[in-house]
């Protein structure tokens, strides 16, 4: 994974957010495991593969690699998208305590030149994932 200071600079960002009524652990535990990524995802990818301890995703871009961050207690999902043409794009993303439910907050960086519509429609990605999370969490 890409150190978080060397992550391309955007030129705006947004911040998706879901409310999910299943503790924080609950939801990082599902969210963190690749293997789930095909069933709320479908921004990132319709199927995953690990090869050689490297994850990868069918995508609508094509096959992307995917490097999370570390297992870790503090919620923090991370991960860098290796696109089919070599370019990394960091993706912040944490699973907040809230009481007794949780937030899942995915950070949405718009980068250098994307149109809005791009941007509009990445937005509208993210939150029908994090829609897509929620619904398999709490159905």
């Amino acid at each position: 994974m890409e150190s978080w200071e060397a992550a391309s600079m955007a030129s705006e960002s947004k911040h998706i957010s879901e409310r999910i009524n299943r503790t924080a652990t609950e939801v990082y535990a599902y969210a963190s495991d690749p293997t789930n990524l095909p069933h709320w995802a479908s921004g990132l990818g319709s199927s995953v593969e690990q090869v050689d301890g490297r994850w990868f995703a069918q995508s609508p871009l094509g096959r992307v690699g995917i490097d999370f961050a570390p297992h870790n207690d503090y919620g923090v999902l991370d991960h860098d998208v290796t696109l089919p043409g070599g370019a990394v794009v960091h993706n912040p993303m944490r699973v907040l305590a809230d009481g007794p439910g949780s937030e899942v907050v995915f950070t949405l960086r718009r980068m250098p030149g994307m149109s809005d519509e791009d941007y509009a429609r990445d937005a509208a990605t993210v939150a029908a994932d994090l829609a897509a999370l929620k619904a398999l969490l709490e159905g």
